[in-house]
């Protein structure tokens, strides 16, 4: 039980590192913040409904990952090396992917909602 409290003191520490300092995730916050409601008007399913905030979720979780990856970079050099810049490279295209894939989540809820078209 103790290892189960420290984790969470650790992700919560780590959530208000990222809401005070990391524009990304403040703006993904706010985009989880709109997206539940409006997730809820866009849904005709509870599956439709988890897979509308899922999909902002999984963004989220890889932006949260990217800055991971970024920090722990830094920690190891601030100095260019064409190593660390892949390795931050591949985090930024990791995040892109997730935001193309919430998009087209979305878009096709929002094409079923407003034409009744089914994909």
């Amino acid at each position: 039980m103790r290892r189960l409290i420290k984790a969470w003191q650790n992700s919560l520490r780590a959530f208000h590192k990222l809401l005070v300092s990391e524009k990304a995730f403040q703006q993904e916050l706010a985009l989880l913040a709109a997206a539940v409601p409006l997730a809820w008007f866009l849904s005709s399913t509870w599956r439709d409904y988890a897979l509308l905030v899922g999909a902002v979720l999984v963004l989220m979780l890889v932006e949260v990952l990217n800055t991971g990856i970024e920090a722990a970079c830094d920690a190891v050099s601030k100095e260019f090396d064409v190593d660390i810049q892949l390795a931050k490279d591949c985090g930024s295209l990791a995040v892109l992917i997730s935001v193309i894939l919430a998009s087209i989540v979305w878009l096709l809820a929002i094409i079923e909602t407003i034409w009744g078209v089914q994909p």
